[in-house]
């Protein structure tokens, strides 16, 4: 396995996913579907640990794909893949913001990603949205709706808006029915 490939396989989303470690997933699911290593319940799954694991979804997320491809190492690496972008913009704007802070196209460059980090976050939403609650993969066109996890998204939903709990309960409870129902 080329551990190369894992890290600027990561790099390049690094450098185009503006927003956070949600916008890496259009990426990612890109990524499924060009690999045989890896595909999008991989993602999900990943997803789902990323989420309740401390730290940065982005790089439990790539770090996850990363060990799946090559192990420790593999992960290892698809996490500085994933963060050396950033590092390295970071540190060029730093050093060049400083004189260019009230330019008018430094603000309209920034102004233009802000819609751009919104399309990928809508994206991710969509796309996770439809691999947990829907099977692409059914035989017929009324079993592509997951039931058991839709009735499982509606009543957690209602709860979050109905009792403004902690988080993590909702987290935990969605667990625990999980096991419970199998899924």
């Amino acid at each position: 396995m080329n551990l190369l490939l894992i890290y600027l396989l990561f790099f390049q989303i690094g450098i185009f996913a503006i927003g956070g470690g949600l916008a890496t997933l259009p990426f990612l699911y890109q990524m499924a579907d060009r690999y045989e290593w890896l595909n999008q319940e991989m993602i999900g799954n990943f997803l789902a640990i990323a989420q309740m694991s401390p730290g940065a979804i982005g790089v439990n997320v790539a770090s996850q794909t990363g060990f799946q491809y090559g192990g420790i190492p593999g992960g290892i690496l698809a996490a500085l893949g994933l963060v050396s972008p950033a590092i390295i913009i970071i540190s060029f704007i730093a050093r060049v913001m400083q004189s260019f802070r009230e330019n008018k196209i430094v603000k309209s460059v920034f102004s233009g990603l802000r819609p751009a980090a919104a399309g990928l976050l809508a994206s991710a939403f969509l796309i996770t949205f439809m691999l947990v609650l829907f099977n692409r993969n059914a035989a017929q066109w009324y079993q592509m709706l997951r039931l058991k996890e839709f009735v499982m998204f509606v009543v957690l939903y209602l709860l979050l808006l109905k009792f403004k709990l902690h988080p993590i309960i909702y987290i935990a409870a969605g667990a625990a029915a999980g096991i419970l129902l199998g899924l």
